[in-house]
């Protein structure tokens, strides 16, 4: 194999990597002999240069193969469903379980926080007992028993990603189009799916601001995974205001308890919600369009399945058997509650999304190295969107905090990121486009 430091020489200087090189480079990758230096150079280079899309294939190929790739032998389609991340993305927690109750499996393969957007993994591991690495035997089984089953990636699953991806949150390189594309696909196909949909988000809050970025992923996506024979559809959605009012872990599990029982149902957090899960019910042949599928799904939360069916796999993966019952005693909560209120009568004119998730971090909620511990209890509650009607006084945001520091320059965050004026802005449709092969 070529050494490390000339494959980063000649991805640095725009030339074509080979693709046994680069599966020699991520083979190393996992084993420890490419260093974590080599990698984060590697993906700076790849960051400035892109890659050619025999190199995206081989760079997938090789990091889905860096580990086991499972196979399923179940009476239903195995589906899952990726967002491009956002905050207040709480979408996965409540889908998975949604789509198992309509018939279709999700053995949903998560990831932690990456740079100001939060991760499902952190969202679960602040329930108590969730096991969000399991061996792979309890997570087949859990998944065939219950119809879903969120996790991490184990040690067997994509390790090459798993490393590149904690590299990629702190060294400047999340927002690349090429390794996004191969991280995200490389678990899709390890985890065996016979359908994905991807959420690309785009706007103030996502890694692809603008949209002509965010179809570029899509389209990247779909087209390396159409490759891979994987049936794969992407919906561009808006990320200009967070999707749920809640940003956190802790506080997010909550938002997801009070959406599947319906205590409150978020317009465009629902519409994104149904949107994508209607996408999977058709590409798994489960429905023949997304009105029927779109009808099955909200039949499956006014019924209580859904419900059901996550209360089931939090249980299955070692969470409390009364998590619905007695969700706050569970769930950790912060000593510091503090509103931020408006200083001004009007209507929410622009969000400033990704500094609300930046604060988010800021409260220890998210990492700026690798090896932070998460604190699950902080976050923000009560987020207005874009065009929100607000009087002076009322508030813009609630923070959890687990100090008064803390909280002072989370309020000053809050502040900064909204923006209020006479007049309202336009309206901005929750899904913007839908790509497919």
């Amino acid at each position: 194999m070529r050494l490390p430091q000339e494959l980063i020489r000649t991805k640095r200087d725009g030339g074509e990597v080979a693709p046994a090189d680069i599966a020699a480079f991520v083979a190393g990758l996992t084993e420890g002999s490419v260093t974590e230096g080599q990698a984060a150079a590697f993906a700076m280079a790849v960051f400035f240069r892109g890659l050619s899309l025999g190199e995206r294939v081989a760079l997938t190929r090789a990091m889905t193969d860096s580990g086991t790739v499972l196979a399923w032998d179940l009476p239903g389609p195995v589906l899952d469903k990726h967002s491009s991340g956002g905050v207040g993305d709480a979408v996965s927690l409540a889908l998975a379980p949604m789509v198992a109750a309509c018939g279709g499996y999700v053995p949903m393969i998560s990831g932690r926080g990456l740079g100001h957007t939060g991760g499902t993994l952190d969202k679960l591991g602040s329930i108590p007992g969730y096991d969000a690495t399991p061996d792979l035997d309890r997570f087949r089984r859990v998944t065939a028993q219950v119809g879903c089953a969120i996790i991490g990636q184990t040690a067997d699953l994509a390790p090459a990603d798993r490393r590149l991806y904690a590299i990629r949150d702190v060294t400047g390189t999340v927002e690349s189009l090429d390794l996004i594309t191969a991280s995200i696909l490389s678990k899709k196909l390890a985890a065996g799916l016979d359908g994905l949909v991807m959420d690309v988000k785009t706007g103030s809050g996502a890694f692809m601001a603008r949209r002509a970025q965010a179809r570029d992923l899509a389209t990247s996506i779909v087209g390396v995974a159409q490759g891979a024979g994987l049936r794969t559809v992407a919906l561009v959605t808006d990320m200009d205001s967070p999707l749920a009012s809640a940003a956190g872990n802790a506080v997010e599990v909550a938002y997801t308890l009070d959406y599947l029982t319906g205590r409150a149902r978020e317009p465009a957090f629902h519409a994104v919600t149904l949107a994508l899960g209607a996408e999977m019910l058709v590409v798994g042949g489960l429905c023949a369009d997304t009105a029927e599928a779109g009808a099955r799904l909200e039949a499956a939360l006014d019924s209580g399945r859904a419900t059901e069916v996550f209360a089931r796999m939090v249980a299955a993966l070692g969470g409390p058997t009364d998590i619905l019952e007695r969700s706050g005693h569970h769930l950790p909560a912060a000593p510091v509650i503090r509103s931020v209120p408006a200083e001004a009568d009007g209507f929410v004119a622009s969000v400033a999304t990704r500094d609300l998730g930046l604060a988010v971090i800021g409260l220890g909620g998210g990492r700026t190295r690798p090896q932070d511990a998460i604190d699950p209890a902080v976050g923000l509650t009560g987020l207005r969107r874009a065009g929100a009607r607000i009087e002076r006084g009322q508030p813009l945001a609630t923070i959890h905090a687990r100090d008064g520091d803390a909280a002072d320059r989370a309020e000053a965050a809050v502040r900064a990121a909204y923006r209020i004026d006479g007049v309202a802005p336009a309206d901005m449709p929750a899904i913007l486009e839908r790509i497919a092969g």
